[in-house]
């Protein structure tokens, strides 16, 4: 990825084609996971792949470029999110938006989860929440990646992880579906 970095800086624009190709995949299932207005994921996409383009000269070397790249999209993420509650408070008027996506990732999330009520039970929650668990669970992050994905403490990351946990937990005694295997894996 360094390679591809630095001769992108350069002006190769094939380097960023195949870094853009390498990266897409799991971009667009962060993003698909993480909004609900599905109708908006390829606006967030290329706006993310704009960003990463502009910040590509801040990347540090040094440093793993999957989590700098998360971080990111996190926060492209967050701002669309922040524009659009703004737009609908604004407006006041909520549109309805149509559900579609070029890519459907949401099969290869149920194996992932294993259990397609658990997905739903994880799509209730809160963004911040789901924000955790799609970087710990989803991605495989560990906590300490996840804080500097999110510029967050790693207690913040550490409480939030537990707090989705206890939601999901809830859910399951309530009888809606079973944890399974997935949470003894990643819990720590």
């Amino acid at each position: 990825m360094t390679m591809l970095v630095a001769e992108t800086l350069t002006g190769s624009r094939e380097a960023y084609k195949e870094l853009y190709d390498y990266t897409i995949y799991t971009v667009y299932k962060s993003v698909h996971f993480l909004l609900e207005e599905k109708a908006d994921v390829d606006d967030v996409v290329q706006e993310i792949y704009i960003q990463v383009y502009k910040s590509l000269e801040t990347f540090d070397t040094n440093r793993s470029f999957q989590p700098w790249l998360m971080g990111i999209v996190m926060r492209q993420i967050r701002a669309y999110r922040r524009k659009r509650w703004m737009r609908m408070r604004i407006t006041s008027k909520a549109e309805s938006l149509e559900h579609h996506a070029a890519f459907d990732f949401s099969e290869e999330i149920v194996d992932k989860v294993a259990n397609h009520v658990l997905l739903q039970a994880v799509q209730q929650l809160s963004f911040k929440l789901k924000q955790v668990i799609v970087l710990h669970y989803l991605h495989e992050y560990s906590q300490e990646e996840i804080a500097n994905i999110l510029d967050i403490p790693l207690g913040t990351v550490k409480s939030r992880i537990h707090a989705a946990l206890q939601k999901l937990r809830s859910k399951e005694r309530q009888g809606h579906f079973l944890i399974g295997k997935v949470e003894k894996i990643h819990e720590a």
